[in-house]
């Protein structure tokens, strides 16, 4: 996998080897990390990536040592090393050393540290099949749900396990109330009768930047798009439903529990408004001849 690395003033193509067993992030999960793309040049909304990732230490008890302008300018660095045509995740994290007594990290051993590497776009056109599983995301009075820290990934991982073992490639999980949340792997959206529906934003999921955008490229081409409480039986009765998020941008739910499932209009169209507003932001290269 090619790629560059930035740690510590310096450019690297290895990977930075950063942590020990007495480190805190190693064994207590002091980290948090933003995913942000390069598509072929493209850099949509890098400068809010950026600065969530600054605003997930924060909220996370570090000491950010990075702005989100000194980032952003440290991935449009790496992005520049990579060939113009490559399509690229931009992973920049902050992690602690040390830490004041046995759990609480050391604001002051913060490190920044930024990969860039090469990661194919999914083929949006496949699909791909969900099932709801008996994992939930947690409430905010349970886990970190205001920061992107890695901690709180493995609940996804054993969420997405849950669907491989009943045969479907992707999960659906509920909140603590049992209203619908968010795909294991990304935001979710459905539409049922022209309208656009997706979980209302309560603290419990990562309200995603490209979840964010769609709405707002929906509304502004005059669809109604909005965030709601959304049951198990509303997917269920939904006519299509798709995902939002920053890997694979706007994918489609060919299969919920069974049910086949169309590359409906709204999801089409949402896909069709991301990557035209996304052409229309600039580029970190020109387009490859």
């Amino acid at each position: 996998m090619a790629g560059v690395f930035w740690h510590e003033g310096r450019w690297s193509t290895q990977e930075p080897k950063l942590l020990g067993p007495m480190d805190h992030a190693f064994w207590l999960g002091s980290i948090i990390f933003d995913g942000a793309r390069a598509i072929r040049g493209l850099v949509p909304d890098l400068d809010l990536h950026c600065a969530r990732a600054v605003q997930s230490a924060r909220n996370m008890a570090m000491a950010p040592t990075k702005t989100a302008a000194e980032i952003e300018a440290l991935c449009r660095e790496g992005v520049a090393m990579m060939s113009a045509d490559a399509e690229l995740y931009i992973r920049p994290q902050f992690f602690v050393r040390k830490g004041i007594g046995a759990a609480f990290p050391d604001p002051e051993s913060t490190e920044f540290v930024l990969s860039v590497y090469e990661a194919p776009m999914p083929d949006h056109r496949a699909g791909f099949s969900a099932c709801l599983v008996p994992e939930r995301r947690p409430a905010p009075d349970m886990a970190p749900t205001n920061a992107k820290a890695s901690a709180l990934y493995p609940n996804s991982s054993r969420a997405a396990a849950s669907a491989r073992d009943k045969g479907f490639q992707n999960a659906v999980l509920c909140d603590f109330e049992g209203n619908v949340a968010e795909f294991a792997t990304s935001n979710l959206m459905f539409a049922k009768d022209g309208v656009v529906y997706t979980p209302v934003a309560n603290n419990t999921f990562l309200a995603g930047i490209t979840r964010t955008r769609v709405l707002t490229l929906l509304r502004e081409a005059g669809i109604d798009a909005r965030e709601v409480k959304v049951t198990p039986q509303m997917l269920r009765e939904a006519d299509e439903i798709f995902a939002t998020g920053n890997f694979g941008k706007v994918q489609y739910c060919t299969n919920f529990e069974g049910r086949a499932l169309p590359i409906g209009p709204l999801g089409t169209k949402a896909r069709e408004l991301y990557f035209a507003w996304a052409e229309s932001t600039g580029r970190v290269l020109p387009k490859a001849a």
